[in-house]
């Protein structure tokens, strides 16, 4: 936990003074001011609100005992198992077979799952993929998780920022070199960022942890396999304009051409897989 929230916070401020030292170049102390108060109201609202933001960007749907009885009672039981609060359930309209977990703690968390693993997973491997969730929630990766993807957002906005302030010509290009150079460099900075604060050994844990939950370490492997090799041929549209949040889901929903590629943080499948039958064989 004291490690998640150390990330946490030397990823805000590393943020916070990467708009710093962007508004210096730009606008010198003004441009500095200007632009450490939109990122310290950055921290504050990706601290507050991201969770609620990213379910926004995948249209996400709240539901209860009344409008999926089924999914719902199975995310209670395995919630009693992993001694957690009952977190938001959430089902997303996309075809593609994937789930995440966001919030800032677990007693602010949030669980959700494509309309297309429902339709593709039977109700065991389902079991297993939300178990593997909700051991996001109980290690507190959810935080990082998702103030990270928040943050990438926001790096994009400091790369509008560096065009708005640096003025342009009559051509309309840029009449301060910096920043095209910075909006050429700020994306690739963003992947890195989320890189370094998303360590891909969380995922192996939350596998371990998930298939404690669910006391069925075979049924988070099958749904692995049959995800993974549906998702790469069903693309997911949210995932593909805002690919910071990839790093959120179980599987990587990308396709991996072009800046969605640098957001990767997944291992590999069959690595993941083949922890999980040895665990399952000991």
């Amino acid at each position: 936990m004291l490690g998640n929230w150390l990330k946490t916070s030397m990823l805000m401020a590393a943020i916070l003074a990467l708009f710093g030292a962007v508004g210096a170049l730009v606008g010198g102390k003004s441009g500095m001011l200007l632009a450490l108060l939109f990122g310290g109201a950055m921290n504050v609202f990706a601290y507050w609100f991201s969770d609620s933001m990213v379910l926004k960007m995948y249209s996400a749907r709240e539901v209860d005992e009344g409008s999926a009885p089924q999914f719902y009672a199975m995310i209670r039981e395995l919630v009693q198992r992993a001694g957690l609060p009952m977190p938001k359930v959430y089902l997303i309209d996309e075809a593609q077979p994937n789930a995440f977990a966001t919030g800032r703690n677990p007693e602010h968390a949030a669980v959700a799952a494509t309309t297309g693993i429902l339709q593709l997973l039977p109700a065991r491997e389902i079991r297993g993929v939300m178990a593997h969730e909700l051991a996001h929630v109980r290690h507190r990766d959810i935080l990082i998780s998702t103030i990270s993807a928040t943050m990438a957002g926001a790096i994009s906005a400091l790369a509008n920022f560096a065009v708005f302030f640096g003025g342009r010509d009559s051509e309309g290009r840029p009449s301060n070199p910096l920043a095209g150079v910075m909006v050429a460099l700020l994306a690739p900075l963003a992947a890195s960022l989320i890189q370094m604060a998303i360590s891909r050994a969380r995922e192996f844990e939350a596998d371990r942890g998930g298939a404690e939950i669910c006391g069925d370490p075979n049924a988070l492997a099958d749904a692995l396999t049959r995800i993974d090799a549906y998702a790469r041929g069903v693309p997911m549209a949210p995932a593909e304009a805002h690919p910071e949040t990839a790093q959120m889901m179980i599987i990587n929903p990308l396709s991996g051409s072009g800046i969605a590629g640098l957001f990767s943080t997944h291992p590999p499948t069959e690595e993941r897989v083949a922890r999980l039958r040895s665990l399952a064989r000991a």
